[in-house]
């Protein structure tokens, strides 16, 4: 009998409560399918799965990767709703690594099982984003594995006091041309992201892009707020991509930009960028976002799952494995995880922006049809 049935109905429950603490049955494979980069692939292979073997024994954990960006989770999505319309009994995976717009209309579907309530480290994380996925209602669906967030970068050397806010670096940008450097909208989701945050902070009703409803009827104030934003671009320089904004900062070409922070800690710790740069992250504040763990709804194993993402939810691994391999901010609260880390590690992330920082500025990108609405707006009134 599967675990799914037990858990139907309050007997089931109950019984299932009383499961949670049982060993896994050996001989079990837990298929873990990851959008992304072949780095996440590699920590479930590399750091993931190992431990979570070694704690379980008799379970093997195999990872499979479908790719970077919103396509990756595309497939995960094209995979589970094909099975789910064949009405399979049981699916092939049992742990999905998504983005946020896809694990939000996975959950409207119910092609994902609710199994964050039972997980231990739920309480840990509390930000918005481990509810709400772009307007989608995604409490007890997923956890968060990371979050990436977007903040600029700056040369300290050139620059002593950089701005606070979106209206100080505009007034910055006057007086110093060609200073700021960014990619647009076509060379990478950092220039993206610092976009959005502008529309967000000269909206009067920058609450509604996050959370919605979608309303056509807002696109007239979005075309306002991106009014400023062309005569701006006059004085900046347009970099290459993500990767170019942190060369010509590097160089000391410009003197900031907007950047993802992992990779600015991760290119600091090849020395591929000076040690003195910094971070700062603009108020009212700068658009990450989060990958998250989820469980399908019929998946094979489904209580080997949860703990798996229990495991990797956990202050142990998200210091360990988020944070110190690759500098992402942890999925769950900054402070669960401090005491996990080295005062040094500590100190590299969370110097330049504060977890109280990173609470207050760290915003969600907007729900998706605004999204769309902001991209296109660009196009026709910034970038022609």
């Amino acid at each position: 009998m599967k675990l799914s049935t037990l858990f139907a109905g309050a007997a089931g429950l109950a019984l299932a409560a009383g499961l949670m603490a049982a060993p896994l049955k050996a001989d079990t494979v837990l298929n873990v399918v990851t959008a992304g980069d072949q780095n996440m692939v590699d920590y479930v292979n590399d750091y993931l799965g190992p431990k979570f073997e070694k704690e379980n024994p008799g379970v093997t954990v195999r990872a499979a990767g479908t790719g970077p960006g919103d396509a990756g989770s595309q497939k995960i999505y094209e995979k589970l709703s094909a099975q789910d319309k064949a009405s399979t009994a049981v699916w092939d995976i049992d742990v999905a690594v998504l983005h946020q717009k896809m694990a939000g209309q996975m959950a409207v579907e119910k092609l994902l099982s609710r199994y964050a309530d039972r997980t231990a480290s739920a309480k840990l994380a509390t930000r918005d984003t481990a509810r709400n996925a772009l307007g989608a209602d995604v409490a007890g669906y997923v956890l968060p594995m990371f979050h990436s967030q977007i903040a600029l970068a700056y040369n300290p050397d050139l620059l002593k006091t950089p701005p606070r806010t979106y209206a100080e670096l505009a007034e910055w940008v006057k007086a110093n041309p060609k200073a700021f450097g960014y990619n647009g909208i076509k060379g990478g989701m950092s220039g993206v992201g610092f976009v959005t945050g502008w529309v967000s902070a000269n909206m009067d009703d920058a609450a509604r892009l996050e959370q919605g409803a979608y309303d056509a009827g807002l696109k007239p104030a979005i075309d306002k707020a991106l009014s400023g934003l062309k005569d701006f671009n006059r004085n900046v320089t347009l970099t290459p991509g993500n990767a170019g904004t942190l060369d010509m900062l590097n160089r000391g070409e410009i003197a900031m930009g907007p950047v993802w922070v992992d990779m600015f800690y991760t290119w600091q710790a090849d020395g591929r960028l000076g040690p003195n740069l910094k971070l700062q992250l603009i108020g009212p504040g700068m658009p990450g976002q989060p990958m998250y763990y989820a469980v399908p709804a019929k998946a094979a194993n489904p209580e080997a799952a949860r703990k798996f993402i229990e495991m990797a939810t956990s202050p142990e691994v998200q210091a360990e494995g988020i944070v110190k391999r690759f500098n992402w901010y942890p999925g769950i609260d900054a402070q669960h995880v401090q005491a996990k880390l080295d005062q040094k590690t500590w100190a590299r992330l969370f110097t330049d922006v504060t977890p109280d920082e990173l609470a207050a500025k760290g915003k969600p990108f907007p729900l998706t049809g605004y999204f769309s609405d902001i991209m296109e707006a660009y196009e026709r009134t910034v970038a022609n």
